[in-house]
């Protein structure tokens, strides 16, 4: 599927349109003229379709990234609830591969079209904010020339979904202040909802809004009838997943523990913070003048609660020493502020068209840090180069606190296509496929083996990584005869019961996360294999 079969509609150039406006104005009646408010919105459009192209531009210069194919397999199981994520994107996914299919081209357009809505979006909170028109592009610019815009409209992950919900709760936030409509107070309870089924992060955010409203005017909102009926629509919509939570005992505690073990046990609270200006990049201070403008401006105040969240958002997640991306969803409406504050004042438009040009100019040497522009060797060495000339080493530090040659993103979109192959070289050389299964150790391999091997006719892989775990058989029918495994090295159990152990192949690529991970056929078991596997279920 090409990109044209993904925008069918031609748009005109902005010269060309701005040329037959020209010759219009000799022929039609002054009413038939297109209005400075159509141009405007074409040219927000233009803009959102510009943020949907470069995230789709290099849509196959990597193959899957290992948590889509988490994601995807998370649509082949459809639930109330996961182990690690709440259900949202799990069910796009299934949306996805049931319409245009799982090609990497269809796992990559969603993240790239919502990419294009936050374009929109960026706009219509500038313009809440009281921004002209340039403070509008202003703020879809500073947030397109961005290493993070880059990267998380790129990826399946729910990351690109969060910084969403949570753009769009501080834009109806910023909406009722300026209206006190009901009617957005219930739009903003179906945001709330619904954003709560993608990722629970977003739980900060909303306790530090109402914490934090009720020392603002708008705490006259605890007072309205309305309010609480939006309360009750978001509550009704995360519902199945919160019934889903409990009658599983909780799983959400059990992974944010593990995540505080392995993962966040490795983050300090100074990289937490140096990190987000990598991210942004010189749009940083555009956020920063934004919040200050929030805390100080006469015009900004208004909307105080929008920074008061953000500081108290910002402070703990740095206390609890979470990820520099958590505090993302902070940043737009931030830029958006400051965009409104450089638009109603910076009046010389030399400067308006040079903020542009230093913006562009700034992101394009960090753009590989953003998306894979070049050939994995090419990005090792614009990585090493960017770090010897410029002195910037940021994004090549895994969650295990060690430096690789590539971001971890990037590792972690090696290797799949290659694990398939071998896996399928495996499989082949069992007689009987009936009585075969596929273990992997890992949710990666297990999504390689299920989604990719589909086209080489392997079986669903088992796993008792994260909500594989969830799907496993308790015994085989047949018993099996064959098992294949797949890890860095043989399990000793698994040796133990077997006579006949081949090493098939592994993932060859120095470069891959999954470097190293081999393919072992087992046979001849020394008794039954449902009764180890019943020993290995009783034992979790």
């Amino acid at each position: 599927m090409g990109s044209a079969n993904v925008f069918p509609i031609e748009f005109p150039p902005l010269v060309t349109f701005f040329r037959q406006e020209v010759s219009y104005s000799r022929k039609l009646p002054q009413s038939q003229f297109p209005s400075m408010k159509n141009k405007e919105q074409y040219i927000i459009f233009v803009l959102a379709i510009l943020n949907i192209f470069i995230h789709l531009l290099f849509y196959d210069s990597l193959e899957y990234h290992r948590d889509e194919l988490l994601y995807f397999s998370l649509g082949r199981h459809l639930d109330l609830g996961y182990a690690s994520v709440p259900p949202l994107i799990g069910w796009i996914a299934a949306l996805v591969e049931n319409t245009i299919g799982f090609s990497v081209f269809a796992v990559k357009l969603v993240p790239a079209l919502l990419s294009g809505v936050m374009v929109v979006l960026f706009a219509r909170i500038a313009k809440e904010l009281g921004g002209n028109f340039y403070a509008q592009v202003l703020a879809v610019v500073a947030f397109m020339c961005t290493p993070f815009s880059l990267r998380a409209f790129f990826l399946y992950q729910p990351v690109c979904f969060d910084v969403f919900f949570w753009t769009l709760v501080f834009y109806l936030v910023i909406r009722y202040i300026n209206t006190e409509s009901d009617t957005t107070l219930y739009w903003l309870g179906a945001a709330m909802g619904i954003a709560l089924l993608n990722k629970y992060l977003i739980f900060l955010q909303l306790a530090s809004i109402f914490v934090l409203l009720s020392f603002t005017p708008q705490r006259k909102l605890f007072r309205k009838k309305a309010f609480y009926i939006s309360l009750l629509i978001a509550f009704v919509i995360f519902l199945p997943n919160l019934y889903w939570q409990i009658s599983n005992d909780l799983p959400v505690l059990r992974h944010m523990s593990e995540l505080n073990e392995r993962q966040l046990v490795n983050v300090d609270r100074l990289s937490f913070v140096t990190n987000q200006l990598f991210m942004w990049n010189l749009s940083f201070f555009i956020a920063l003048l934004g919040l200050l403008y929030l805390l100080l401006n006469p015009a900004g105040k208004k909307y105080g609660i929008v920074a008061s969240t953000s500081i108290l958002v910002f402070a703990t997640l740095m206390y609890l020493q979470g990820k520099a991306y958590y505090a993302a969803g902070i940043f737009p409406v931030l830029l958006a502020a400051g965009a409104v504050f450089i638009g109603n004042n910076m009046k010389m438009k030399e400067l308006r068209i040079a903020l542009f040009a230093l913006l562009v100019i700034g992101i394009i040497p960090l753009v590989p840090f953003g998306l894979p522009v070049y050939s994995p060797d090419k990005l090792v060495e614009h990585f090493d180069m960017v770090e010897e000339e410029y002195g910037i080493d940021a994004g090549r530090t895994f969650e295990d606190g060690k430096k690789h040659e590539l971001p971890q993103d990037y590792a972690d979109m090696l290797g799949w296509e290659e694990l398939a192959l071998v896996t399928k070289k495996a499989f082949d050389q069992v007689e009987n496929k009936e009585a075969c299964a596929i273990y992997c150790e890992n949710y990666g391999q297990a999504g390689a083996v299920t989604l990719i091997g589909k086209k080489y006719g392997l079986p669903e892989a088992l796993s008792f990584s994260d909500a594989y775990e969830y799907w496993l058989p308790r015994s085989f029918e047949p018993d099996l005869e064959a098992f294949i495994y797949i890890n860095d090295e043989l399990g000793e159990d698994v040796a133990a019961i077997c006579d006949e152990v081949i090493e098939v192949g592994g993932i060859t690529n120095p470069l891959a996360r999954e470097y190293g991970t081999k393919v072992y056929l087992c046979r001849k078991f020394k008794g039954s294999f449902n009764g180890f596997w019943g020993q290995v279920m009783e034992g979790r």
